[in-house]
């Protein structure tokens, strides 16, 4: 089954984080080779929450935050192994976030 991706930016982050779904998600981490699991989609809909809440995306250090109450200390570690090209390369554009400006890559 192939899901029709919404409108995206030249590096393939969502122009409307509105857009995203579930079904986005899946295609999105297909794309990047990631197997989602119940890490990633904690963080994600973590990071979904942030987002509605605050209008803006969640720096990394929350995401590692709110991991920590499910895995402890290595919840940093861990947020790297879910996403090995870095936080904002593929959590946020799983996560359905337009591409943060201010930030690297990593």
């Amino acid at each position: 089954m192939s899901t029709d991706l919404p409108e995206r930016d030249a590096e393939g982050y969502l122009i409307e984080p509105g857009d995203w779904n579930e079904d986005v998600a899946r295609a999105l981490a297909q794309e990047e080779n990631i197997q989602l699991n119940d890490d990633h989609w904690d963080t994600i809909r973590f990071m979904r929450e942030y987002y509605e809440e605050h209008q803006v995306i969640a720096d990394a250090r929350f995401v590692i935050k709110h991991l920590a109450e499910r895995v402890g200390k290595t919840a940093q570690k861990r947020l790297f192994e879910l996403y090995p090209y870095g936080y904002v390369k593929q959590a946020c554009k799983i996560a359905g976030m337009r591409r943060p400006r201010a930030w690297s890559t990593g």
